[in-house]
C-alpha cells in the first residue's frame, strides 16, 4: 500500500501496523488518520543532559526576559557583562554545554548609535527546540507562555526568577524585593498566581509591572509540578490516502519479518510496527 501523510509518501504492507493516539491500525485501514511522526534527521543530533537544578532555572529566566531563540541556536546579547557570564555560566551547569561572553557591537536605537556589548550564544537545536516548548511553543517575548517546568522545586524556581529579573527586573530601593517588567499580561499574570501576588495589567499599550517580595514563599502559595525538561521529538501527522501499490513488470517477492525485542521502526520518520 500507499500511504501519503502531511510529510511523505512511504509504501508498506498493508498490515503493518501505525501508532495513533488511540493505538495501533492497520496502514491499509489508516486513511483520515493521525499518526505518529518524527523528523528523522533530529534522531541523530547531540541530546544534552540536563541538570534541573537552580542553573537550569537561572537560564531559562534569563531567556525568557532577554534571551533569542532560534532554529537551531540560543543566544543572549546584553549590555552588562557580569549579567552575560552568569548567564553563560548557569547554561553550561545546566546543560553540559560551553558557553562564554564574546565582546559584540550592536546598534542603540534610544541612542542612535553602536554601542559595545556582550553575547553568548550556543548551537544546538535539540536546546532551542527545548526552549520553545517550554515557551508553549512560541519563544517570541510577547507571545510565550510562563514555562512550567521551572516549578519542579524552590531551587529551580527561584533560579528562574533572579534570572528573570536580572533581564527585565530591577531591585527596589526602599523595600525589600524586585519588580519585575513585561508586556506579556499573561506570562506575569500566571508568575503573580503563583507567588500569590496581586497584578494589575498596565493600559494598553503600556509594559505591565509585578512586584515580588523578597518573603513571598512566606504565602505558601507556591505548588511544586513536574514537567520533564527533554523535548518531545514527535508530532501526529495526517494520513491523507492509502492506495494499493500495482507492481508492474516482472513478478517480486514480499517478505515478512518480526523484530525482537523492540517490535517499531521509523518509515520515512513515521512511526511503525510488527504484529506479534
Amino acid at each position: 500500500m500507499q500511504v501519503v501523510t502531511d510529510h511523505a509518501a512511504f509504501t508498506v504492507a498493508g498490515d503493518l501496523l501505525m501508532a495513533t493516539p488511540d493505538g495501533w491500525i492497520r496502514a491499509e485501514d489508516s486513511a483520515g488518520s493521525s499518526i505518529a511522526w518524527t523528523q528523522a534527521r533530529k534522531l541523530c543530533r547531540e541530546r544534552p543532559a540536563f541538570r534541573v537544578g537552580y542553573a537550569f532555572g537561572y537560564f531559562v529566566g534569563a531567556t525568557c526576559a532577554d534571551g533569542t531563540v532560534g532554529k537551531n541556536y540560543v543566544s543572549l546579547v546584553v549590555n552588562d557583562e557580569a549579567f552575560a557570564l552568569r548567564y553563560a555560566r548557569s547554561l553550561t551547569e545546566a546543560t553540559g554545554m560551553a558557553a562564554r561572553p564574546q565582546p559584540v557591537i550592536r546598534p542603540s536605537g534610544y541612542l542612535g548609535r553602536d554601542i559595545p556589548g556582550f553575547r553568548v550564544r550556543v548551537v544546538s537545536s535539540y536546546l532551542a527546540d527545548a526552549l520553545r516548548q517550554y515557551a508553549g511553543g512560541d519563544a517570541h517575548h510577547m507571545r510565550q507562555a510562563f514555562p512550567r517546568v521551572v516549578l519542579r522545586n524552590r531551587e529551580v524556581f527561584d533560579g528562574f526568577l533572579d534570572g528573570y529579573a536580572d533581564g527585565d527586573g530591577c531591585r527596589a530601593k526602599h523595600w525589600a524585593g524586585r519588580t519585575l517588567v513585561s508586556a506579556n499580561v499573561p506570562f506575569l499574570a500566571d508568575l503573580a498566581e503563583i507567588i500569590g501576588a496581586r497584578f494589575t495589567p498596565g493600559r494598553e499599550g503600556a509594559a505591565s509591572h509585578l512586584t515580588v517580595v523578597d518573603r513571598w514563599a512566606d504565602r505558601g502559595t507556591f505548588r511544586p509540578e513536574h514537567h520533564d525538561a527533554d523535548p518531545v521529538e514527535s508530532s501526529w501527522v495526517t494520513v491523507q490516502s492509502v492506495r494499493p501499490r500495482i507492481a508492474l513488470g516482472k513478478p517480486f517477492t514480499l517478505y515478512g519479518y518480526r523484530l525482537r525485542p523492540y517490535p517499531t521502526f521509523l518509515v520515512n520518520g513515521h512511526l511503525v510496527g510488527v504484529a506479534a
